[in-house]
């Protein structure tokens, strides 16, 4: 009828109590079987197979506690309790077999419906038992209702640590439901936190690489005519900037360093971006390293890398700047990348694009701060300020 998720305790109760049904059984058909009643034999070996298929068959069953398993399992305590009584009176050997059968009451009916039962059967026994004596002793009265009493102690704690056990099983599983809930989370949320890093790649890289292209094929078109060997220059430069955003693309999706950064120094990187950034606009991009360079971990690099690429690529669509430039200034406990220009400006606070947040992000994620100033009409100013960290984090 069921199989029981109870604790060590709990099982080895149970089989206590069905161990003790059994001793009182074989004790009382060595009785009736040294008096030759054959038939008691019988009747009582059938008892304990009934007993027996009931302890079987609630080990196959599921799902304790559904209506069709109390079913059975009441009318399996009926059928025992008629073969037990026909049974008690008709050799006072069997009597003792009530008290395992209070257990059985206890644990298969309601308390209101077992205790009224327990107190029956006590009188059930202590009537078969004054039948065969032909009359009642002291004895006969106290033996059956101390082991009701007994018995009724011993189910309402088996039935105490029956309840603890559920609701620690329920505990149990909520907290297994909770951590599934969890995992679930925290896997949404790195979804979400490589989407924002995707976002920011593309943001950084192919789309700034793309606008770059963009510029110098328009500035070789326009002086295609009148400056071929200007134009030829500047597909020159469309051709190695295609290039490069094609091993950018190659190296995002293989997760390696951007090529900028592959063969040189964070500055030589720095003065290359200056150097296409704008090309085919009239802003002059000055590129200074400030400070003794130090060796810095790659995430640095490419922190101050890409903010670069998107404050130059910013320049170079929306400022319409005569002059910008790029400083890297090396401090005692700091690198400090500035990029400023002279350009149309806004109003940060209205700002709404990816840029921008893309940074702030980057910088963020390394414990930095990003400094934005800028109005409309007086330029605009971006500073990322970056700790320096312990020299066991940065790269050899």
């Amino acid at each position: 009828m069921m199989n029981f998720p109870f604790p060590p305790a709990l099982r080895l109760l149970r089989w206590v109590i069905h161990g003790t049904f059994a001793i009182l059984l074989v004790i009382a058909l060595a009785g009736v079987a040294r008096q030759g009643q054959s038939a008691l034999v019988a009747g009582g070996v059938a008892l304990g197979v009934l007993y027996g298929m009931g302890i079987v068959i609630e080990g196959r069953l599921p799902h304790f506690g559904e209506p069709a398993h109390l079913m059975l399992g009441r009318v399996w305590l009926v059928v025992v309790t008629f073969g037990w009584a026909a049974l008690a009176l008709a050799a006072p050997q069997f009597v003792w077999l009530a008290f395992p059968l209070f257990f059985a009451y206890l644990h298969v009916l309601p308390l209101a419906v077992a205790l009224p039962g327990v107190a029956v059967l006590t009188v059930a026994a202590i009537a078969a038992s004054g039948w065969h004596e032909h009359g009642l002793s002291a004895a006969q009265v106290v033996g059956p209702t101390i082991g009701a009493v007994v018995a009724t102690l011993m189910a309402l704690v088996y039935k105490a640590l029956h309840s603890e056990s559920e609701q620690r099983r329920e505990l149990i599983d909520d907290l297994v439901r909770t951590r599934g809930k969890l995992v679930e989370a925290e896997s949404d949320a790195a979804r979400l936190a490589e989407r924002e890093r995707l976002a920011r790649e593309i943001h950084d890289t192919l789309a700034q690489g793309m606008s770059s292209i963009i510029l110098l094929l328009r500035a070789a078109h326009r002086d295609l005519a009148d400056r071929p060997e200007e134009a030829g220059r500047r597909m020159a430069e469309a051709e190695r900037a295609a290039r490069e955003n094609l091993e950018e693309a190659r190296n995002f999706v293989r997760a390696l360093a951007p090529p900028a950064l592959q063969h040189s120094s964070l500055a030589a990187a720095l003065h290359r971006i200056g150097a296409t950034a704008t090309a085919g606009a009239s802003t002059r991009i000055r590129v200074e390293v400030s400070g003794t360079p130090v060796p810095l971990p790659a995430a640095y690099d490419l922190a101050l890398l890409r903010i670069t690429q998107g404050a130059l690529g910013n320049v170079s669509r929306h400022s319409t700047a005569a002059n910008a430039g790029v400083t890297l200034t090396y401090l005692d406990d700091m690198v400090v990348l500035d990029v400023v220009d002279d350009g149309r400006g806004f109003d940060p606070e209205a700002a709404t694009g990816f840029g921008l947040r893309a940074m702030r992000e980057r910088v963020a994620a390394l414990g930095g701060a990003l400094t934005v100033e800028s109005a409309p009409g007086e330029g605009t100013a971006i500073a990322a300020t970056l700790p320096l960290p312990p020299v066991a984090e940065v790269r050899t």
